[in-house]
């Protein structure tokens, strides 16, 4: 056993191997000792009959394995367009090539090139945020609950804001409005009831201590039946009447209607301030294509109450964002091509023709790759947009769906999933009806794809 241990190389014998030096250059040499000693350790624990060449794959394979990002791209063919587990919305390539080019140089981020003083990184977006909707202002913060947080802690701490039972939304989770209003300072009063809300319960809960109206977009469920709600021009009308302002949280929001593009119908930012909100909140991540962000459009005396507000700078966002952001609302300047130069949309109105060109190409590859112990057959599935963004409206789209030929066969599925998941890039799909579904529509990579079905082992 010593003669054995003995014969294990040095530390620094296996850093002078050839094969070691990309690691070297790579990592560094800290970095590559540490992996040597901790295999070497390994080794003589076992017995110490590793080669030079197992044990310099060893180092290896811990360095890579040490130094890979925890945050991986994937395959999203759950069916799900905006699935929050996998960051949502994709950028455009523009949006791409902005925060790059934030992230690589300097920038105007709070300067003023015009006079050389200090700037608003608001600025940045504002003008494009209230071409876009018609409203007076606009500034951003890193989410849509964060815009709620901050509107209602700068406009109502310490006072009552009044919100219809049937708006009581709960978003992914589990994060609450009237948790959020708590937070905030404020004290919710309930008007209505859960199915059915009047112009006159609003008006009667009216008191001293009211400090605005609000109107939450339900974006995530559906009330249906004997139901009745205030439009937002009359519960505008009120809060006006008593000299209160009207914030609507729209959620996912959007800056164009999607019934141009086929989609269902959603509330539009530009109507809601041509309705008379005050003040309007919505997510940059959802329907409207782009990064992370919490829009805030509206009155220019509210959104200069915002500003100032000390939440304001704990919730601002950084320059990537901005960046990204930008480049996400200019392509609104060219409506036509929005399907063409953003990813959700694109994604979203992708046609059941290109679907099935694709599943037929996709098909035999994966017979071929899972052998007779498989039926591989494509099948008509519904998609959704996800993350509260038109809640309950299918979208027809078209799956791979990978069956085991025998009976019982779920650890099958599992395993079968599981070696999806463990792809270099990993494929994330769906176990429904006994069957591994792969929704097609967002597959935008089919190459890189197709690439990597050879290395499942089933």
């Amino acid at each position: 056993m010593a003669e054995t241990r003995s014969a294990l190389p040095s530390v620094d014998r296996l850093l002078r191997h050839a094969a070691l030096a990309d690691a070297l250059e790579r990592h560094g040499h800290t970095a590559v000792v540490e992996a040597a000693r901790a295999v070497l350790a390994e080794s003589r624990a076992a017995g110490g009959n590793a080669n030079e060449a197992e044990l310099i794959s060893k180092a290896t394979a811990r360095l890579s394995a040490r130094f890979a990002p925890a945050l991986r791209p994937v395959f999203n063919l759950t069916g799900t367009v905006l699935h929050t587990n996998l960051g949502r919305a994709q950028l455009s390539e523009a949006a791409i090539a902005q925060a790059a080019s934030a992230m690589r140089s300097p920038c105007a981020l709070e300067y003023d090139l015009a006079t050389g003083g200090r700037g608003d990184r608001d600025s940045l977006v504002e003008p494009l945020l209230c071409e876009l909707t018609g409203a007076e202002a606009a500034t951003v913060v890193n989410n849509n609950a964060a815009a709620v947080l901050l509107a209602l802690a700068a406009l109502a701490a310490k006072r009552e804001v009044l919100l219809s039972r049937g708006q009581l939304v709960e978003i992914g989770g589990a994060f609450r409005i009237p948790d959020v209003m708590r937070s905030a300072g404020v004290r919710l009063v309930e008007v209505g009831t859960t199915n059915r809300t009047h112009a006159r319960d609003f008006v009667e809960a009216i008191g001293p201590k009211t400090a605005a109206l609000m109107a939450v977009h339900a974006s995530n469920y559906r009330i249906e039946g004997f139901t009745a709600e205030v439009p937002r021009s009359d519960l505008a009308a009120i809060a006006h009447a008593h000299r209160l302002p009207l914030i609507a949280d729209l959620g996912a929001g959007r800056l164009v209607d999607l019934t141009d593009f086929g989609l269902p119908k959603e509330p539009v930012v530009s109507r809601c301030i041509a309705e008379g909100a005050d003040l309007v909140t919505f997510s940059g991540d959802k329907l409207l294509g782009g990064p992370q962000a919490g829009l805030i459009v509206g009155r220019k005396d509210l959104i200069a109450k915002l500003r100032k507000h000390p939440l304001k700078r704990a919730l601002r966002v950084s320059k990537m964002t901005l960046a990204a952001l930008e480049a996400t609302l200019l392509a609104y300047r060219s409506p036509d091509h929005l399907p063409r130069d953003l990813p959700t949309l694109r994604y979203l109105t992708r046609s059941l023709d290109e679907l099935h060109a694709l599943a037929l190409r996709l098909e035999p590859r994966f017979a071929a790759v899972l052998g007779e112990g498989w039926l591989v057959s494509p099948v008509p599935t519904q998609a959704e947009a996800g993350s509260g963004s038109l809640p309950g409206a299918g979208i027809a789209s078209l799956a791979i769906a990978l069956r085991p030929r025998n009976e019982g066969g779920s650890k099958m599925l599992n395993r079968l999933a599981g070696q999806l998941r463990a792809l270099p890039r990993p494929v994330i799909g769906r176990i429904a009806d006994g069957q591994l579904q792969l929704d097609l529509r967002c597959l935008d990579d089919e190459a890189e794809f197709v690439a990597q079905l050879d290395m499942l082992v089933t």
